[in-house]
């Protein structure tokens, strides 16, 4: 039974104790037709309660016995009431039975939560994954992954042990979960993409005991005293998320103390003790993810080996490129230059390297929105790419799987890079302002 629902039945009982009373001081008074009034009464409610027990906890449920025994009391007092019998007795009677039934509700009937995950995209799913994976390992939870995205259903692009449920089958004003687990952070603040403000973190939070927000990125570890690089990270941590969630959940503690600090300059410094409480720094499931995925137990697609893999079987090295949008909306047009350059200098070498790209899985979204200038040149680069075939386009879901069989990371310098730095391998970032091929003789 969820908590909520346990919650209204003893509210009812409680409604019932009070009735005893009442019972009770009319039968003082003789007012014999006012107590049959309410007996009767008192059992159709002890009748309804019984039903909505049985609904959630099935007709063996020993609570379900006990109310019954509670309704064949207040049948036989109301059949056997005169003027001649004590009212104080008659309420030890029914107040005993009706105890029986309260502590039969606290005790025998075990709370089941129902914790629900809204993830944005399906590629930042590993950030809740292995939180979701331990709650569902609770016999006494049930847990959903409602996928919606920015309304379009990408359930398929979850891993095979994640189990969907699309978002029109799952109505979170009626089924009121008792945990809420979100990603996304920006909400009506973000201007490329968006989820439906249906499921807006300030809105959400009316529907749940608890609104838990867990960041999709990594950021870079920085020291919380120090000012300017504290300030860099403000646009990651004053969002809508962080102020609505009743808990939010960083890499570690040294981020936890930069959004601490962030939040008492943005809201007031006698705030910070709210933002003490409700912000941990308890690690990041994307390191989880990351940490506990193998090389050896991945499923490689096909046209993925025929570039990585050499004529004798063996395997070339694989750089994973990483190209982000904070670099392409800082150099616009010369962003796009620098990846067509590293595309013509990977090409050389594709006899010893894979080349890996996954750009953002926001990158034409953003260009679309911001750059649309810049869209017909990144549609050519990646339709040449492709059609190349010497690399591999990675615009999967499952990003820790780039990172599991590469053996070096090039890109730019986003959260990415720093999930790559947890597996000790290789990092190398891009120029924008270099375009030749210095970066191959390191590799």
């Amino acid at each position: 039974m969820r908590q909520a629902r346990k919650r209204e039945i003893l509210n009812f009982i409680d409604g019932l104790h009070q009735a005893h009373g009442e019972i009770k001081e009319a039968w003082e008074r003789r007012d014999l037709a006012s107590v049959q009034t309410m007996l009767a009464e008192c059992q159709e409610f002890a009748v309804e309660l019984g039903r909505a027990i049985e609904e959630t906890e099935g007709e063996d449920c020993v609570t379900v016995s006990h109310v019954e025994e509670y309704c064949e009391t207040l049948f036989r007092v109301f059949q056997e009431m005169d003027a001649d019998c004590e009212a104080n007795k008659i309420y030890k009677i029914l107040k005993k039975q009706l105890l029986r039934v309260e502590n039969s509700v606290k005790n025998d009937i075990r709370v089941r939560k129902e914790i629900v995950f809204f993830p944005y995209k399906a590629s930042m799913w590993d950030s809740l994954e292995s939180i979701y994976l331990a709650a569902r390992e609770d016999a006494d939870c049930d847990v959903y992954c409602v996928s919606f995205s920015t309304m379009h259903y990408e359930g398929n692009q979850y891993p095979e042990n994640i189990e969907i449920t699309d978002w029109q089958t799952y109505n979170v004003e009626e089924r009121r979960p008792d945990i809420i687990f979100i990603h996304n952070p920006y909400d009506e603040w973000n201007n490329v993409t968006s989820v439906h403000p249906r499921y807006y973190a300030k809105n959400l939070k009316e529907y749940t005991d608890k609104l838990v927000y867990i960041p999709y990125f990594i950021l870079r570890e920085v020291e919380p005293e120090n000012q300017e690089e504290v300030k860099e990270m403000e646009h990651f941590c004053a969002v809508p998320a962080v102020v609505y969630a009743d808990s939010v959940i960083v890499q570690s503690e040294k981020i936890r103390q930069v959004y601490i600090n962030v939040m008492s300059q943005t809201m007031g410094e006698d705030t910070r003790k709210v933002w003490e409480k409700k912000i941990l720094g308890l690690g990041s499931p994307k390191t989880d993810k990351v940490q506990n995925t193998k090389k050896e137990n991945l499923i490689i697609p096909e046209e993925w080996l025929r570039v990585i893999k050499k004529p004798d079987g063996s395997w070339k090295k694989v750089v994973f490129y990483n190209t982000g949008v904070s670099t392409l909306l800082a150099y616009d047009e010369k962003a796009l230059h620098k990846i067509e350059s590293v595309f013509r200098n990977f090409e050389k070498k594709q006899d010893k390297i894979a080349l890996l790209w996954r750009p953002h899985p926001l990158m034409k979204a953003t260009i679309q929105s911001m750059r649309p200038q810049l869209l017909a040149q990144y549609d050519r680069l990646l339709r040449e790419y492709q059609e190349a075939g010497w690399g591999i386009y990675d615009d999967t879901a499952d990003m820790d799987r780039a990172i599991a069989i590469s053996d070096a990371y090039y890109g730019d310098a986003s959260s990415v890079l720093q999930l790559y730095r947890k597996t000790g391998k290789p990092i190398m970032t891009q120029n924008v302002d270099v375009l030749g091929d210095g970066l191959l003789s390191y590799i």
